[in-house]
């Protein structure tokens, strides 16, 4: 009994040790480009009636502090505007959401349509609500808290040139980065993830998931899939795995820029980050089946799925050889190389992510490194919160979609926020 028990812990460890090991290059190929990329400069603009029809879909609910704002920067896009429209999805507002909504559409004309949705019951549904009004030849979709900027549809369009790419990511940036220490934070973790992480993969032709928010599709793929998932907690995680199991190709697109409000508080933030990582390993047992019929995009696609179990074992991991490292251990060599070594490769990833948020920052700023040492304590608080959401589906508690509230805060230095601030 205890050598099987030894040889699952075995399988285990080295797994996380492989998988800490695959994901190196892919951060070093992020920073590699991030370090050589070029400000883009503007491409030869295409004729109105070339360029591809965008319906802008935006699920809301008791959003009142912040819809007004993604819908004055919606009205500011630098993209003809016979070629787009904005379809509002109210999901059931206790709120002034649907006053504000109207407003703007009555502003708007014809290019807004306001839906109503007889049952709230959470976002993939909102989504596939407004995708039945919709008409456009690709859905751009923007969270309520939103501010994305001029060029977004312009620059996305572009992406869509090429038939093979079905779906687009867009980066996100926060817009109240400067509110507290935690928001200074998660914005770093984001320009990271995006910059780093989600680059590397694009370079690499791997597989690019789609982030719920700034996100593009051709309408024929979606409906195609007959739309999102709704029993899923993470339907850009669900999506992005359908995509890739039938081939599709997403590209991360640096240039298509939109901010968004980072959680400012403890309690946001675990609340969020349970229902991602819930819904993640909800849509990992689903698509087990990748493997069925292995490649390089359904590989990588497996491994990113299983980041959230890996954050768990890992957790124990590095503070099993954290002891080693200060009390005499009653392990193997062998076992003590593979904890250290598993430990020090982690340390490794932390390190690299450093190198990506000095790349990724503008200015760029040497001293962002110092920000280093608070990257074990959140990195512990994410594989805690990962742990809890796994206990979550093990006991098998009710799935519910629970949104983030947001507080519509600016704490930027930006000053080109979709136009905000002209």
């Amino acid at each position: 009994m205890i050598d099987i028990v030894y040889a699952i812990l075995i399988f285990v460890f080295l797994f996380v040790y492989v998988w800490s090991l695959y994901n190196l290059p892919i951060l070093a190929a992020g920073v590699r480009n991030l370090r050589k990329a070029r400000p883009k400069t503007n491409r030869q603009s295409r004729r109105s009636k070339d360029l591809p029809a965008f319906s802008i879909i935006v699920p809301v609910k008791n959003e009142e502090k912040v819809i007004g704002r993604l819908l004055e920067a919606l009205s500011k896009l630098t993209y003809p505007a016979d070629r787009k429209e904005v379809i509002v999805v109210e999901d059931g507002s206790t709120d002034k959401t649907l006053d504000i909504c109207t407003q703007y559409a009555a502003r708007g004309g014809s290019n807004i349509k306001i839906l109503r949705k007889p049952l709230s019951n959470g976002k993939p549904s909102a989504l596939n609500h407004g995708i039945m009004h919709a008409t456009g030849q690709i859905l751009a979709i923007f969270d309520a808290d939103n501010v994305p900027a001029r060029d977004v549809l312009l620059n996305a369009s572009r992406y869509f040139e090429d038939p093979a790419v079905a779906a687009v990511q867009g980066r996100t940036l926060s817009i109240n980065s400067e509110e507290n220490m935690l928001t200074k934070f998660v914005s770093h973790e984001e320009a990271v993830w995006c910059e780093a992480y989600l680059r590397g993969k694009d370079v690499l032709n791997l597989f690019v998931h789609l982030k719920g928010s700034c996100q593009f599709i051709r309408r024929e793929v979606l409906n195609k899939f007959k739309g999102f998932a709704e029993d899923a907690l993470s339907e850009d995680m669900e999506i992005s795995a359908r995509l890739a199991e039938s081939g599709y190709k997403i590209k991360y697109a640096s240039d298509v820029r939109s901010w968004q409000e980072s959680p400012s508080g403890l309690t946001q933030l675990f609340r969020q980050r349970t229902r991602w990582y819930r819904g993640t390993m909800e849509v990992a047992f689903r698509y087990g089946r990748l493997m069925a019929r292995p490649s390089r995009l359904r590989f990588d696609a497996e491994a990113t799925l299983l980041g959230p179990f890996i954050l768990i074992v890992s957790l124990f991991n590095y503070l099993s050889a954290s002891c080693m490292f200060l009390v005499p251990s009653f392990l193997s060599a062998f076992w003590q190389f593979v904890l250290q070594s598993s430990a020090l490769i982690t340390t490794g990833l932390v390190l690299l992510c450093g190198v990506a948020l000095v790349y990724s920052s503008r200015p760029r700023r040497l001293r962002d490194v110092l920000w280093l040492p608070f990257v074990y304590f959140y990195w512990c608080l994410q594989a805690f919160i990962a742990l809890y959401a796994l206990l979550l589906i093990v006991l098998r508690k009710p799935r519910r979609w629970v949104k983030t509230d947001k507080k519509g805060v600016i704490a930027n230095s930006r000053s080109d926020l979709g136009g905000l601030r002209d």
